[in-house]
């Protein structure tokens, strides 16, 4: 987790709290970075995020 906190360029405190919920609304350039470092695509991102905020809604097909 520290390498994955320092490449993406925020403090191992900062992830900890993504990564734990008590950062309800990181900014999207902070999770850009991470997703970065992580080789993820924000798309990827979105698509574990979503279906947790819209329970029940159907997905808009892109």
């Amino acid at each position: 987790m520290l390498s994955v906190a320092l490449d993406a360029g925020v403090s191992p405190e900062t992830l900890r709290k993504i990564e734990s919920g008590r950062v309800a609304t990181p900014a999207f350039s902070t999770i850009a970075a991470i997703a970065g470092v992580l080789h993820l695509s924000l798309d990827a991102v979105w698509a574990e995020v979503e279906p947790a905020r819209e329970v029940g809604r159907p997905r808009v097909a892109s």
